[in-house]
C-alpha cells in the first residue's frame, strides 16, 4: 500500500504533491522540515489537502508525476473537489497499457 497526497500551506498559498508508504509519518517529517532541500522547508503549516490510497507505489508514483506535469493549481483544485479523478487516471493509465 502506498499513499498519493496533496499538501497546502496557507501561509505561502502553496501545494507540495508527493507519496509515500506512510503518510502519517511523511507529514510530520514535511512539518519538522526533515528534508533539508525539499520544498515544503518554506513554511511549517502544511496541512493534507488531500490523500489517496493507492494499490502500489506504481499507481502512487504515476499519480504524482501526472499532477506535477500539470504545473496546475487549477488541476489541483479540481482534484481536491474531485478526487475520484485520481481513479480515472489510474484506469487510464492500465487501459492505455493495453491498447
Amino acid at each position: 500500500m502506498h499513499f498519493f497526497y496533496i499538501l497546502h500551506s496557507k501561509t505561502i498559498n502553496r501545494y507540495y504533491i508527493g507519496e509515500t508508504p506512510d503518510l502519517t509519518v511523511r507529514f510530520e517529517q514535511h512539518n519538522q522540515h526533515h528534508f533539508k532541500k525539499n520544498f515544503t522547508k518554506a513554511a511549517d503549516d502544511w496541512t493534507i489537502a488531500l490523500s489517496k490510497k493507492c494499490k502500489s507505489k506504481q499507481d502512487a508514483v504515476y499519480l504524482e508525476k501526472f499532477v506535477k506535469r500539470m504545473k496546475s493549481k487549477k488541476f489541483i483544485h479540481k482534484i481536491i473537489e474531485n478526487p475520484e479523478i485520481l481513479d480515472d487516471l489510474i484506469i487510464q493509465k492500465y487501459t492505455n497499457m493495453y491498447t
